[in-house]
């Protein structure tokens, strides 16, 4: 399953209000969640209120390889949850070639 971070719209006509949801990515954006783990009021003008993050729930997805959307991305970044670090692939090397008789 690709399950992605992303924001489901909530709210009513030009007022809208967002929930960060972990869904299945095959699912429309309203479609059914499998965790809601935070809000995100993009009309409140204090920052710290317009968006609530559950850290602990956030990081714990992402380890588990969820994928955000653009959107959650940088909201993630501005509550500092930590984004697991990707391994690097290196080349193995091969071994010196035998010299052809």
């Amino acid at each position: 399953m690709a399950v992605k971070l992303r924001l489901k719209r909530m709210g009513r006509k030009n007022r809208p209000f967002y929930r960060l949801a972990v869904m299945d990515g095959r699912k429309p954006r309203g479609g059914a969640t499998l965790e809601i783990i935070g809000h995100y009021d993009p009309i409140l003008k204090d920052a710290g209120k317009a968006t609530v993050v559950d850290k602990e729930r956030a990081e714990y997805w992402l380890k588990m390889g969820a994928q955000p959307s653009f959107t959650v991305r940088s909201i993630l970044r501005k509550h500092e949850v930590a984004f697991p670090v990707k391994s690097r692939r290196t080349r193995r090397k091969s071994s010196p070639k035998e010299e052809k008789k």
